[in-house]
């Protein structure tokens, strides 16, 4: 399929898909950081702000794009919809009306099925259905592919076939790994420890983008060695599904902690590479899986050109057979700093969170390690 990018970031959707054969033929960034990285990693004309945008250019077979979160994310401003960047969204609307296309793929947060009401799902059905589209949703999780633990929905119409067939067609059931801390690497939040941890068994938590004046916030990395690290950049990237550096083009623009939010703000690549090779070759969907959808949007849905069906399927499309995420890691990382490690264990202790047992012991451990470290420092 040729390929239009909306929102296109650093090109995580439009990688994917050229990895499974399809050919990306326009961009669609406003970042000036995120377009540097585009520049020089995509052969694509970036045709600029989609607001100003009249047109998409002829013979594209799909438009592709995580639209802005800022609005529906738990995290974010959770205005809604019709705030003014995931409003954003209604352009695609606008588009799709001047210069039809046959497919269209959509990526968001998963909150956006719980807020307001799931007003914004029932604003793209809506949208979709009155422009003849047969589409369908999935909660899928970045899991299957890699240690992060990332669920996002993917939307994906078509006005010439099912997308059942491609997005609701793989199916395997997570299956939780039974690890220590001796044995496995373990993610979490530093920055949180009131209300939750972000606790990941072999993985990381979701990485997100940071601060809004631009503070990075990676989380944190309990080792089997009983070692406390924030992963560098680069496999930060790679837990996205990147070839390592892939931001580096960024630093032209200015400081280098904007890497952590063009990483943070990303589609992974494989969960678009794995749609991509099923947009190629689909499926057929089991119709068993059918059930009456809810007052609440469902994790994954679709709709038949009659009605609203939920269904009945897993956020993994592919088996999670993948290294250990301490085995992942190429580099050494950097460790947390006496400062944040001695933060996070005050909030800890003010909560009444539960921890896995030996946590709090290898946290005052690693504050012991770095104290006269940063004394000496000071």
């Amino acid at each position: 399929m040729k390929v239009v990018g909306l929102f296109a970031g650093i090109g995580g959707i439009e990688l994917g898909l050229a990895q499974s054969g399809h050919e990306t033929v326009g961009l669609s960034e406003i970042s000036t950081a995120a377009s540097t990285v585009l520049d020089a990693k995509i052969d694509a004309p970036n045709l600029g702000d989609i607001r100003d945008i009249g047109a998409l250019p002829g013979d594209v077979d799909l438009v592709a794009g995580g639209f802005p979160c800022q609005d529906l994310s738990q995290a974010g401003r959770t205005v809604g919809i019709t705030g003014e960047r995931s409003g954003l969204v209604d352009h695609v609307f606008r588009l799709l009306d001047e210069s039809r296309s046959d497919w269209v793929l959509l990526e968001n947060v998963s909150f956006m099925l719980r807020l307001d009401g799931g007003r914004a799902m029932r604003h793209l059905v809506e949208q979709f259905e009155a422009r003849g589209y047969l589409w369908a949703y999935r909660v899928i999780n970045t899991l299957a592919f890699l240690p992060q633990r990332r669920e996002r929905v993917f939307f994906l119409a078509s006005r010439v076939a099912d997308p059942a067939n491609v997005l609701l067609v793989d199916d395997f059931q997570p299956v939780v790994p039974k690890t220590s801390l001796s044995t496995h690497a373990h993610g979490f939040y530093w920055t949180e420890g009131i209300r939750g941890l972000g606790w990941g068994q072999d993985c990381v938590p979701t990485l997100k983008n940071g601060s809004t004046i631009g503070i990075p916030s990676p989380p944190a990395i309990l080792l089997p060695t009983g070692g406390i690290v924030t992963p560098d950049i680069t496999d930060a990237e790679r837990l996205q599904g990147f070839p390592a550096d892939w931001t580096a083009p960024a630093i032209e623009t200015g400081r280098a902690s904007v890497r952590w939010s063009l990483v943070g703000n990303a589609v992974s690549v494989p969960v678009a590479a794995w749609l991509g090779g099923r947009l190629a070759g689909p499926g057929s969907y089991d119709r068993s899986r059918d059930s009456i959808l809810p007052e609440r949007w469902p994790s994954a849905a679709r709709f038949n050109g009659d009605r609203r069906i939920a269904v009945s399927i897993s956020s993994y499309p592919a088996e999670a057979a993948r290294e250990p995420l301490h085995d992942f890691l190429l580099k050494d990382g950097k460790p947390l700093s006496a400062r944040a490690t001695a933060g996070f264990l005050s909030r800890t202790r003010r909560s009444k969170l539960r921890f896995q047992p030996g946590f709090i012991d290898a946290l005052e451990r690693h504050l012991a390690r770095m104290a006269p470290a940063s004394s000496l420092a000071a």
